[in-house]
């Protein structure tokens, strides 16, 4: 149900960034305003309304937009529009906003985090899908908010959000809010921590006495903001604590490792505030598989467990996963993120070998050198080979794991970490003869 007093209406709109996000924001207002269409790349689509609508950067100097509707990947400090968006910085806003100035009525469940955002959001979706509510899944997973149809005043929005979509919205609210954790991510963009933190707490500070946060208590940049900070919501604290009675009735090994733990810790504090059938949500909790390349177990024997898990981009998402490993040949590599470190100590390092690979490879190898066994290798293709090898010749005595947890971004030779963790799947497909 469309609110009818909204601001985004008979306006000039500049709409910066042409992919998901920026494509549905122009379909989503297209009709009844004036919009304009810029993007860094060249122009590959051959749509005519798009075509009509792209300018230049002079003929954006003649004209004086409104608003100025970024995607989530512009850095308005490393864009070719940078000294244009610092002068207007007053006018931009996100499909969020959007979003909200339309639909304030909508009931919105927004996850952020550094680590499980998305994990975290499928689960919630699925739990409340079962449940019979009329539930989407947008944001950073799932469709773009704006490409929504059909909703209506009951329509539930379980959204994804990163630092980089709620470091510029200003308008955009939620009922519940949950921050999973936070440790140093994404510092080449935001500067400094200060910032990356500053930019997930938007999410609080936006709320009224009426809303919720649900906070993670036991990371130690979240406690530091509660006390900094008073913030209006009804705050609830999560701990990592799962009875082991219900990891028992939902009996899936998916949920033993301390990440999903803490990612089911906030699925149970968030349908509280719900109506849900319990032998409903044992059922759902059963079945759930997780997302591809995210911890994701894709060859399993009795001695012998390979799991891709592309997704982790820094130590931290890495770390989580490598605790519930008693032995592992990790597989490292990609490009390191600004401020990472890596925090596990010798003594829970004597069972991993790490084995690395990619354009940074002599960060990652000063990180853990003094921590466990390392192995250097040219790439990625020759690294499966020879960790294969290895297998083969120690007959698997006792039970290993192979953990592919690169902790670094996939964009040294991938296009994303999606392609990063399909390629490591071929790999393994193509050497894994092993043991049957």
């Amino acid at each position: 149900m469309l609110n009818n007093q909204n601001i985004f209406n008979q306006k000039k709109i500049l709409v910066y960034g042409l992919g998901k996000s920026g494509l549905s924001t122009f379909k989503f207002l297209n009709k009844g305003n004036k919009i304009y269409l810029f993007d860094d790349k060249k122009n590959t689509n051959n749509n005519k309304e798009i075509k009509k609508n792209l300018v230049g950067y002079q003929k954006l100097l003649s004209e004086n937009v409104d608003y100025i509707i970024i995607s989530p990947g512009i850095d308005i400090n490393k864009c070719k529009l940078t000294s244009y968006l610092k002068r207007n910085k007053k006018k931009i806003f996100t499909d969020l906003d959007i979003f909200f100035d339309f639909y304030p009525k909508n009931k919105n469940i927004t996850i952020t985090g550094t680590n499980g955002k998305s994990t975290t959001a499928r689960i919630l979706y699925e739990v409340l899908r079962d449940q019979n509510f009329d539930v989407r899944l947008v944001g950073n997973i799932g469709n773009a908010i704006l490409s929504e149809k059909k909703i209506t005043i009951n329509t539930i929005f379980i959204i994804e959000a990163s630092s980089y979509q709620l470091e510029y919205s200003k308008l955009f609210r939620c009922n519940i809010s949950a921050i999973l954790n936070i440790s140093a991510d994404h510092l080449e963009r935001h500067k400094t921590l200060k910032n990356y933190i500053k930019a997930k707490f938007r999410l609080v500070k936006n709320q009224t006495k009426k809303d919720y946060t649900i906070l993670n208590i036991n990371n130690f940049y979240i406690k530091q903001e509660i006390k900094l900070q008073k913030f209006l919501p009804k705050i609830i604290k999560v701990d990592r604590y799962v009875d082991l009675k219900i990891l028992k009735k939902i009996n899936n090994p998916y949920f033993y490792t301390e990440g999903n733990k803490e990612n089911l810790t906030f699925i149970f504090h968030i349908i509280k505030l719900f109506r849900i059938k319990k032998n409903t949500l044992f059922i759902t909790l059963k079945r759930f598989k997780g997302l591809k390349y995210r911890q994701q177990v894709i060859y399993k024997t009795k001695k012998l467990t390979v799991i891709n898990d592309s997704k982790a981009t820094s130590f931290s998402s890495s770390e989580v996963l490598l605790k519930s490993l008693p032995n592992a040949h990790w597989i490292i590599g990609g490009q390191f993120k600004k401020g990472d470190k890596f925090s596990l100590s010798k003594k829970y390092c004597k069972n991993f070998k790490a084995y690395i690979f990619g354009k940074d490879k002599k960060f990652y190898i000063n990180e853990l050198k003094n921590k466990m066994q390392i192995k250097s290798f040219f790439n990625l293709k020759s690294l499966i080979k020879k960790i294969i090898l290895e297998i083969k010749i120690n007959k698997l005595k006792n039970h290993k794991t192979i953990l592919f947890s690169p902790a670094g971004a996939s964009f040294d030779n991938f296009k994303n970490f999606e392609e990063r963790g399909k390629y490591f799947n071929n790999l393994i497909k193509k050497n894994m003869n092993v043991e049957k």
